[in-house]
Parts: structure tokens; C-alpha cells; sequence
């Protein structure tokens, strides 16, 4: 793949993503995108593969969740606002229409905190999976060192393997 075809694919995933994290399922993405379904399940399944080995997109991605979160609160806000004006006014039709918004943004927003809480399983299960791995080789220095070497291939952190002196015969 030539690096045009590289960052525009990557240009497509973003496109992806951006939606989703806006909290659309990956059927309404299909439709906003242009993108057959199946690739949006692809992106979408490649992003996760991606977010989980790099902790930098971790932390991307934790904040693009977090802002949709402060911005959906803001949404609910006015739709809030507006429900109450209606009803001032006694406009139903008005009131059912923010009332269904709430309940939709809402729905989203539950959607995107599912998102939040599977990065921080994983982040979690990966913390996990690395101390199992270093109390298991802990004793034999030979496979310490393989497994501090391939650890630092996923984590991206060079992981410390202390040097312990040779006996001495």
C-alpha cells in the first residue's frame, strides 16, 4: 500500500470513528460516510485493534468520549430548555419532539460510555496480563528478557529487566 492509499485509508477509518464517537451505529455511519457497512464494521474493528495497542490513541480517544459527553449534557440542556418553553406555551407537538431528543441523546450518550468503559477493561486486562507475565518469569532470566522484549512491541514502553550477576564458578 503507497503512503497516499495509507492516509487514505486512514483518512476513511477518521471518518469512521468521528462518527461513531458521535454515538451513530455503524448502519447510520454506512449512510452518512457513503461506506458499504461491511467496511464500516471494519473500521471501526481495525480503530479498537489500534486504540488498544497504542496508549496515545488510548488517551485520544478518552478525550474525544469525554467531550462528547460535555457536549451532549449541553444538548440535553437546551432540549430541557425548550421542553419547558413549550409547555409554557402549551405546545405538544414541540414538547414531544424534545422529549424524543433528549431520549435519543441520551441513548447516544450511553452508547459512548460503553465505548469509554471497554478501553478501560482493556486497559485494565493489559496491566493484568503484564504483571502475570512478569511474576511467571520473574525466574528464569532467559524468558524475562523474551517476554520484556515483546511486551515493549505491544505496550510500546521498553520494559526494564534487572541484570543479575552469573555465579561464579
Amino acid at each position: 500500500m503507497s503512503e497516499i492509499e495509507l492516509a487514505q485509508h486512514f483518512d476513511r477509518m477518521n471518518k469512521v470513528v468521528e462518527e461513531l464517537l458521535k454515538g451513530n451505529t455503524p448502519t447510520q455511519i454506512a449512510t452518512i460516510t457513503g461506506f458499504q457497512r461491511k467496511e464500516v464494521l471494519e473500521f471501526i474493528d481495525e480503530w479498537k485493534s489500534v486504540v488498544h495497542s497504542d496508549s496515545g490513541i488510548r488517551d485520544r480517544a478518552r478525550e474525544a468520549i469525554s467531550g462528547a459527553d460535555q457536549h451532549y449534557a449541553m444538548l440535553i440542556k437546551e432540549a430541557w430548555k425548550t421542553v419547558e418553553d413549550a409547555d409554557t406555551q402549551g405546545a405538544l407537538a414541540v414538547k414531544s419532539g424534545a422529549l424524543k431528543l433528549i431520549a435519543d441523546i441520551e441513548t447516544k450518550r450511553i452508547e459512548n460510555n460503553e465505548i469509554a468503559s471497554q478501553i478501560v477493561e482493556t486497559e485494565r486486562k493489559q496491566e493484568v496480563l503484564v504483571r502475570i507475565l512478569k511474576e511467571v518469569t520473574a525466574t528464569c532470566p532467559k524468558c524475562k528478557m523474551e517476554v520484556a522484549k515483546r511486551l515493549s512491541q505491544i505496550t510500546g514502553i521498553i520494559e526494564s529487566v534487572p541484570v543479575e550477576e552469573a555465579d561464579v564458578v
